[in-house]
């Protein structure tokens, strides 16, 4: 059996882009958080090209020369600020210098002299849009757009001329529009009322039209053409059952990648336009069974780049030439010497909830799992606005090589299953979804092999406060509880969120100023005196998202009841652990914590 340090120390590598030589560049964690690398052949030992303490966020090639643009924030703060690297010299530019501020990434100019991003500079409730000369540093960015909202830039047209825009008004409701860059004229590619989803939006050939996947007219995402001139909107593509979460088109040649979400696993569809609508598909590439996306193709589009993860798969890079069903897989990220064929995958399954409806799971048993005798961990995904896939995760794997099953609910509010499904959990119907976690719960006592005396409920951020609910409204049913990141007072969290967030966070929760008196009667915090099982809560210091007061307050309000706590702060992390030394400290004292209480 490996140690869990072994098990961390299992690597990813992710977000690739190709450059205009055709060399990859993506983010891998070897050094124990995510870097810069890159790869000039499939298989070749790697170069690394940043050295830092903190994350780099994304990754992306010049479209003309051999530099790399590059975000990394401070410590979790997810203050972003973005750079330039040489490829050739490997001296890095800092493009951005305003600290206190989050800036987002808007994509190169076509020739690569220029670049855009949107950022709270300003006011740090709103984002603005600019854009700077890819020599420019520090904060010589030209302000194009003064915006009132939550707004990015997610591209530029053909001819470099505009800029698409996303709005975000909450996790379901986005709106498009295209900017003059000169002029800073605005023009609403989405002007409807109703609420809907506007997903990977990208330049069609010409700059004529926008494709993106849209559930303005349907329960699912599907893929539409929108025309710039007379906004209308055609259907590419139905959506049918399932998502298709996104796409990625290339302006020139009109080559695609889509992928549809089969109940978590991806699909992935590779064509070319023929016409407005129309298209014709090429063989796409086989990848591992799993989840993939993150598609860069390269400058002309004969290949494209894809990260693709497996539960018995970890993360790798694979580039396919257009139209070829093979894939290459071009990084080698470390196993830790584990073999791989001793990673277990889950069982999909279903269980009736409270009403009747079928909620979707993902259920791993250990290797011979002692018949009524085997421990649970029901792990919550936060969001809600997310959905557990079948990815790979290293402390799921300890895990369950530790004698853990591992139960992961898709409970009502998650994505994945329709825009109709994701609404059974808004405001009012918040704890539905934690009725959803009990059903899950009876459903694993029925279980021959599981020990109904020995379910743990852990998740993190959204999922930290369905633990906290769940540890709260049904206390016979847990032996323990771990709150990572979680909320445990939505006044107070709302209060004390990021404001570039809090609108977006109310359209979800109730508002402070609406549903205060709901918001209370729902929060953790004020039924803790009903937690009976022992709790683990971790979290960072410098979380813009769920502040670390949510963890400071529940673990304090806990302890005064005389149930075993312990509490877990780091100072050099945000919304989560992003460096492998913080993950082993942190999931060592979890397990140790789960050994001593279940």
């Amino acid at each position: 059996m490996h140690d869990l340090e072994r098990y961390l120390n299992v690597r990813s590598a992710y977000g690739a882009s190709i450059g205009p030589e055709g060399t990859v560049a993506f983010l891998m964690n070897t050094t124990g958080t995510p870097q810069l690398w890159t790869l000039d052949e499939p298989g070749a030992w790697p170069e690394q090209r940043t050295f830092y303490d903190e994350r780099v966020t994304f990754c992306t090639w010049s479209p003309e020369r051999r530099e790399l643009a590059f975000g990394m924030d401070e410590g979790g703060d997810e203050f972003t600020q973005l750079f330039r690297l040489d490829a050739g010299t490997g001296e890095v530019h800092p493009l951005t210098a305003t600290p206190d501020a989050i800036h987002y990434w808007g994509g190169w100019s076509h020739d690569g002299d220029r670049i855009a991003f949107a950022a709270n500079r300003r006011d740090e409730s709103v984002f603005d849009v600019y854009v700077q000369g890819r020599d420019e540093q520090g904060d010589d960015a030209r302000l194009v757009y003064e915006g009132d909202a939550w707004l990015s830039a997610v591209g530029w047209s053909p001819d470099d001329t505009r800029l698409l825009l996303s709005e975000s008004r909450s996790s379901f409701d986005q709106d498009l529009s295209v900017l003059d860059i000169e002029t800073g004229d605005r023009t609403h590619l989405t002007p409807g009322e109703d609420a809907a989803r506007y997903a990977s939006p990208s330049w069609g050939p010409d700059g004529e039209a926008v494709y993106c996947c849209t559930d303005r007219e349907s329960d699912t995402l599907e893929l539409v053409r929108i025309d710039c001139d007379t906004l209308e909107t055609a259907t590419v593509e139905s959506g049918g059952q399932w998502n298709l979460d996104g796409i990625a088109l290339d302006d020139e040649t009109g080559r695609f990648a889509y992928s549809r979400n089969v109940d978590g696993y991806t699909e992935l569809t590779v064509g070319e336009l023929t016409g407005p609508t129309a298209y014709e598909t090429v063989p796409a590439p086989a990848l591992p069974d799993g989840v993939a996306g993150g598609v860069s193709f390269e400058p002309d589009a004969d290949a494209f780049a894809v990260s693709a993860s497996g539960r018995t798969t970890n993360t790798n890079v694979y580039v396919t030439e257009f139209g070829d069903s093979d894939a290459e897989q071009w990084t080698r990220a470390s196993t830790a010497g584990i073999p791989p064929e001793t990673f277990r995958a889950p069982e999909l399954v279903h269980y009736e909830s409270f009403d009747g409806r079928e909620i979707p799971a993902y259920f791993t048993l250990p290797a011979d799992a002692p018949e009524g005798e085997t421990p649970v961990v029901v792990d919550i995904h936060g969001g809600p606005e997310s959905q557990r896939r079948p990815s790979f995760s290293g402390l799921t794997q300890y895990l369950l090589s530790r004698g853990y099953a591992v139960f992961e609910p898709n409970v009502r509010g998650s994505t994945g299953y329709g825009r109709a499904y994701t609404h059974l959990d808004d405001v009012e119907k918040r704890m539905d979804s934690v009725r959803d976690v009990r059903a899950g719960a009876e459903w694993l006592t029925a279980h021959p092999a599981v020990d109904p005396g020995r379910l743990v409920a852990w998740g993190g951020s959204y999922g930290g406060f369905m633990v906290l609910s769940a540890l709260t409204e049904y206390p016979d049913l847990w032996a323990a509880g771990v709150d990572v990141v979680g909320i445990a007072n939505f006044v107070t969290f709302l209060e004390n969120t990021g404001s570039w967030r809090r609108e977006h966070r109310e359209a979800e929760y109730g508002s402070l100023e609406e549903d205060r008196a709901f918001l209370e009667s729902i929060s953790p915090i004020n039924s803790a005196d009903s937690i009976a099982a022992p709790l683990f809560v971790l979290h960072g210091a410098n979380d813009p998202r769920v502040p670390v007061g949510e963890a400071e307050q529940i673990a304090e309000e806990v302890a005064e009841q005389g149930v075993p706590v312990e509490k877990l702060i780091f100072e050099d992390e945000g919304h989560g652990l992003s460096k492998l030394a913080n993950k082993i400290e942190a999931y060592t004292a979890v397990v140790e914590f789960l050994d001593t209480h279940v």
